[in-house]
This record gives structure tokens, C-alpha cells and sequence, in this order.
């Protein structure tokens, strides 16, 4: 946790919020806790995942959707039977899962040579383009009549009794009937002037995009020991992984990127990144509770406040539930999943 270029690192820093987190964290660390949250993970994934696939049939919105299943890849004997080990758990609550050995990858994946142990292929997950999603749908709900204001940060709020009456912005003040809390890393400190404590720690990763070479991987892989991902994205290729825990901060450790790319040959040995054409090196910040549960739902202390935040890694994955499920929140509807263990205050 203190190698700076492990896949998981937390820069040493004197930082109270961070201390209280890791507390609860550690709480949430429990063969428990794990079962109790895996199934209503695996439900918001099952539903987003449906919702994706009718998002993907929009004549006007196209984001490179593609169901060709994710290979977790393993290096070592060691991490192979661990990896069937969770496998199997998986398949217990309800993933299709195959376990293939080296040869039987070769055969899945024809277009790139592997030096890989063995893996396990899970058919049912798939894959988009991040930005060609979020850009293609803000221009569709701009054409269905709703209003996006760009380049506007929230600066504070003003509240009437058990109400959030107006959202003060660099752009002027909002007054709305709901308010919508969903900033991601930058949530607490929003929510701090509201009074409300959400411990969500930012936690940075980064990805490589190059432009996607001759002999390239058609289905997404994961290198298992090295915590790194490798996805097919139309004509590019993107290297992502590491998760560090140092705050609002924003910038690059090149260490960090290097220990990405170093990872990618030890599986793919054709894949040489300094021979790669590069697009864009990327950092970005995903929220993260101390129990791996984002928060979903109203709070007892505002009528017309909603929060939405806390996804951590699979943000992007779980954004087509999320909406859905903010939407019947707001309209007073029962929430097609039990939003229980979701609370927003459950660490109140």
C-alpha cells in the first residue's frame, strides 16, 4: 500500500477524513459484508446492462457498444487457482463463467499471442467507448428539451426549513423542485455545506490510449496480478489500472503510469507500448465508500435532496441503473431495487 508503483497505493498524508475512512473501511472488510453486498451489486450490473443494450439501439446515439465478454488473465499458477476460486463464487450467484487454459485462450483470442497461464472468460460482460457515450447522450437529451450547463461549479446552497431552495453556481443561482447530488469524488465537499458528511475517499487511476496496432486483442482483458485493464475501443487501444489514494489531487505520477504499461507484455508479449502510437494519458478520480456500496436515496434532513454518489470503479457501468433509479426516487415511485442497503446515511 506504500509502494508507490503497486496497483493500490495511499500517498502518506496527514489527513483526518482519510484516517476515519480507512476505519470504516476495515470494518467493511468481512467475508460478511462481501456476501451481503454481492448480490445487489450483481443486480444494479444485470439491470444497467439492460438498459445499455436499449441505449445502444438509439438510431442517434452510438458509443461502440460491444458484447464480447472480459478475459481475467493470470501470470502465475498461484493467482490461476485463486482466480477460479472467486470464479466459482461468481458463478454462485449467477455468472455464466468459463474457466480455459492457455491454449484455449489462444483459440478465443486469434489475433494477439499470449503468455498467459490461464484465465477465466466471463461471456456476459461487455464494453463501450466512455467518452462517445457520455458526449452522445448529452447531445440526445439536449435534442429531447433538457438543458445542460457546461463549465458551472457548484458554490454553495441555500436552504428553507427541510428544503434546498436554490443551488448557488459560478453561473448564478438554480432554484429546482429536486436536487440531485451526484459530483463523484468532489461530492463531500459539496455536501459539507449542506451539513451532511458522505465519507467518500478520491481515489486516482490512470489510463494509456494508443492507437490500436496490427495484432490487437478483439475482447478486453484484465491482467489479473498486474490489476491492470486492457479494452478494444474501436481504432484505439486503452491501458488502465492502479488505484491511489491521495486526495483532490490531479496530477500524473509518471511512475505509476510506467508500472501500467511495464505490466502489459508480461501477458501480451506483442503488445510493446513503446512502440505504440500514443493518444492521451489520462488521470481521474473515482469516489469511494468505506463498504464498496455507492449511496442512493434521500436524506431525512432535506425533503428535495437526492444523492448519488459513490460508485467508485464502476461508475460508468452502473450510470444507466443510477439514473433509472434517481428517476423513480424523484417521481415517488418504488424503486425497481431495494435501495436498503444504499442509504445515504448509513454511516451517520
Amino acid at each position: 500500500m506504500f509502494d508507490p508503483e503497486s496497483p493500490f497505493y495511499i500517498k502518506p498524508r496527514f489527513d483526518p477524513e482519510l484516517f476515519k475512512w480507512l476505519w470504516k473501511f476495515r470494518g467493511a472488510c468481512s467475508g460478511r459484508h462481501v456476501r451481503r453486498a454481492m448480490p445487489i451489486i450483481r443486480d444494479l450490473h444485470f439491470a444497467s446492462l439492460q438498459l445499455y443494450e436499449e441505449l445502444a439501439t438509439l438510431d442517434d446515439l452510438e458509443f461502440g457498444f460491444e458484447k464480447r465478454g472480459m478475459l481475467m488473465a493470470f501470470k502465475s499458477e498461484k493467482g490461476f487457482k485463486e482466480g477460479i476460486e472467486e470464479a466459482n463464487l461468481m458463478q454462485r450467484i449467477g455468472l455464466e463463467i468459463k474457466i480455459l487454459n492457455g491454449g484455449e485462450i489462444q483459440e478465443l483470442e486469434p489475433n494477439a499471442r499470449t503468455d498467459i497461464t490461464g484465465g477465466v472468460f466471463y461471456p456476459q460482460d461487455v464494453h463501450l467507448i466512455p467518452a462517445k457515450f457520455v458526449q452522445g447522450l448529452a447531445q440526445h437529451i439536449e435534442r429531447k428539451g433538457a438543458e445542460i450547463h457546461t463549465d458551472t461549479e457548484v458554490l454553495g446552497f441555500e436552504t428553507s426549513g427541510n428544503q434546498v431552495a436554490v443551488v448557488k453556481t459560478t453561473r448564478g443561482d438554480f432554484v429546482a423542485d429536486e436536487v440531485v447530488l451526484a459530483s463523484g469524488s468532489w461530492s463531500p465537499g459539496i455536501a459539507d455545506d449542506l451539513q451532511i458528511k458522505l465519507p467518500i475517499q478520491p481515489a486516482k487511476g490512470y489510463s494509456v490510449t494508443v492507437k490500436r496496432p496490427e495484432k490487437c486483442p478483439v475482447i478486453p482483458f484484465n491482467l489479473a496480478e498486474a490489476k491492470v485493464a486492457v479494452t478494444p475501443m474501436g481504432d484505439m487501444l486503452r491501458f488502465a489500472g492502479t488505484l491511489e489514494l491521495a486526495g483532490l489531487d490531479l496530477s500524473i505520477n509518471r511512475r505509476r503510469v510506467d508500472a501500467i504499461l511495464g505490466a502489459v507484455p508480461d501477458y501480451l508479449p506483442e503488445l510493446k507500448p513503446e512502440q505504440l502510437e500514443l493518444i492521451e494519458i489520462w488521470r481521474g478520480l473515482r469516489p469511494c465508500t468505506p463498504d464498496g456500496l455507492p449511496f442512493l436515496g434521500r436524506l431525512n434532513r432535506y425533503e428535495n435532496l437526492i444523492v448519488a454518489a459513490g460508485h467508485a470503479m464502476i461508475g460508468l457501468s452502473l450510470g444507466p441503473i443510477t439514473g433509472k433509479l434517481v428517476s423513480q426516487v424523484v417521481t415517488h415511485e418504488k424503486p425497481s431495487i431495494d435501495l436498503t442497503m444504499l442509504n445515504v446515511g448509513r454511516f451517520s
